[in-house]
């Protein structure tokens, strides 16, 4: 199966899927092909989530020692890649991501499963968001608030209790860490547009363009 795309990463409408085929495909079967088209464009591109997730964890392992906690363009990285491949193939990089930096961090635990997941939803919405719109700094930054919102309000406020601490008191010391968490997502969000179109979108990094797959 090719990845019919010219220049960038284009997945298919679920129409053209359609009109190839001799009977109308339900909708159950149209989201299959548009998922293994998916997987199979996001298989190619392997080396691309390779390098982003390089990235991410070289902030991830860097900033906390120059006192720069919370800076990692783990969103930014996750959003381009959802634009580029789809909004489950984000959604599945930034929960697959997250659950690896915590690994590799030492810090993999039950709640692990709370920030991953937060982070998949971020990345799904933030893909079919993003998937008809143009790959621009207000687009990505608009997603990367939202995203940011979402994750701070369950993992450090509605999951708060337990931990053992009221939401009252969560929220209120939640409020400094979601400014510096707010403030580096919309940072690294300026930079996504780039990083969608120069690598994520980027067919000449893949691993070998027009690989078919049955």
């Amino acid at each position: 199966m090719d990845c019919p795309r010219k220049g960038y990463v284009r997945l298919p409408p679920i129409k053209s899927l359609q009109s190839n085929c001799v009977q109308p495909l339900t909708f159950v079967e149209n989201r299959i092909l548009v998922m293994k088209e998916a997987l199979v464009c996001s298989f190619i591109g392997l080396a691309k989530f390779c390098l982003a997730g390089l990235v991410t964890l070289f902030f991830r392992l860097i900033t906390p020692l120059i006192g720069l906690p919370n800076a990692t363009p783990l969103m930014a990285t996750e959003l381009a890649s959802a634009k580029a491949y789809g909004p489950w193939i984000g959604g599945l990089y930034g929960m697959f991501s997250m659950v690896i930096l915590d690994a590799v961090m030492g810090k993999l635990e039950s709640w692990t499963i709370a920030t991953s997941l937060c982070y998949g939803v971020v990345g799904v919405l933030g893909g079919y968001y993003l998937g008809r719109r143009r790959a621009s700094i207000g687009n990505f930054l608009l997603v990367s608030i939202v995203g940011t919102l979402f994750f701070d309000l369950v993992t450090g406020i509605l999951l708060a209790p337990l931990h053992g601490t009221p939401m009252m008191i969560a929220a209120i010391g939640q409020i400094p860490f979601t400014l510096r968490h707010l403030g580096w997502n919309m940072f690294f969000a300026c930079f996504a547009p780039w990083f969608y179109r120069e690598i994520m979108a980027n067919i000449s990094l893949e691993l070998r363009y027009g690989l078919k797959l049955a």
